[in-house]
Order: structure tokens, then C-alpha cells, then sequence
């Protein structure tokens, strides 16, 4: 699981991503990326409603999204505020989907070290 400080959690943190953030696009996998004055790197992620209206299904995609950053996030680089969006076509995917969309995201965003 990933750990609280990691984690965006305030209204204004995601409000700030959103307002100043770039953005970067993929199959079934939106990211919003912005600077922050942190010594880490911070992660946020939205399902929707509108992604599925069972709570299970965005609940397992939440899972699968932070278990992925989990497993990559000592190769991110620090001071960076992440969002991750979650499309419609994630449910129903499996983790090694998972995993490649977000590192996909990660290395065009130019902030994965290899």
C-alpha cells in the first residue's frame, strides 16, 4: 500500500494540479503532472462515477493504480505532484495492464528514471 505522506489528499492539492498542472493522455489512463516544494513525490487519483457505478470496481482500480506507483515510485523523481484519471476502459483490466499504462505515462511525462 502506498503511505499517507505520498498521497494527495487535500481539496487544494488537486485543485492546484488541475489548474497548473500538465497533462498527458493514454488508452485508459489520464495524467496531470505539477511541481511541488516537497523533498517527494505526491500521488492522487480520481475514478469516477461516470468509470462505473459499482463502488468494487473503482475501489480495484484505485488498488491496482497504487500498487503500481508503489512498485515504481523509487524510480520517480521528487518534488512532483501526480493525478491520475481513470477512464472508463480500466475496468476489467488486470494489473500487468495496469503497470505498463502507468509506466507508459511516466516515461512520456520524462520523470521515470530508468
Amino acid at each position: 500500500m502506498l503511505k499517507k505522506q505520498f498521497r494527495i489528499r487535500k481539496q487544494k492539492d488537486f485543485e492546484n494540479v488541475f489548474s497548473k498542472g500538465r497533462y498527458i493522455s493514454e488508452k485508459f489512463l489520464s495524467l496531470k503532472i505539477v511541481g511541488n516544494d516537497l523533498d517527494i513525490s505526491r500521488f492522487g487519483f480520481i475514478i469516477s462515477n461516470k468509470v462505473s457505478k459499482k463502488a468494487v470496481e473503482r475501489n480495484r482500480s484505485k488498488r491496482l493504480l497504487r500498487e503500481s506507483i508503489r512498485l515504481l515510485q523509487d524510480k520517480i523523481g521528487p518534488q512532483t505532484d501526480f493525478v491520475f484519471i481513470a477512464k472508463k476502459d480500466i475496468i476489467g483490466k488486470d494489473f500487468e495492464e495496469v503497470n505498463a499504462c502507468v509506466e507508459k505515462l511516466l516515461r512520456r511525462s520524462g520523470l521515470l528514471q530508468k
